[in-house]
């Protein structure tokens, strides 16, 4: 099963300390943060852990090798036309 793409570009937010539930399965109303959507699907957010304030570039696409953060896989999927 693959995930849903929430969108083809990473988000920028900057976040607080502490854990953070990354949403995996891409449906998630509340992107790029779990909602719970994931239930029956197979998939589970994944959490993360801040030590401090900061900025960070969270993947939309769901297919980064470095989840949750954007590694550019986003460039690489096929394009919808």
């Amino acid at each position: 099963m693959t995930p849903k793409i929430a969108a083809k570009s990473p988000i920028a937010l900057e976040l607080a300390a502490g854990d953070h539930w990354w949403c995996s399965c891409g449906q998630s109303a509340n992107q790029p943060f779990c909602d719970g959507s994931h239930k029956g699907t197979g998939f589970a957010p994944q959490k993360f852990t801040l030590t401090e304030a900061k900025k960070v570039w969270l993947c939309q696409c769901k297919h980064s090798g470095n989840k949750p953060f954007c590694d550019g896989a986003h460039a690489k999927l096929p394009s919808e036309d």
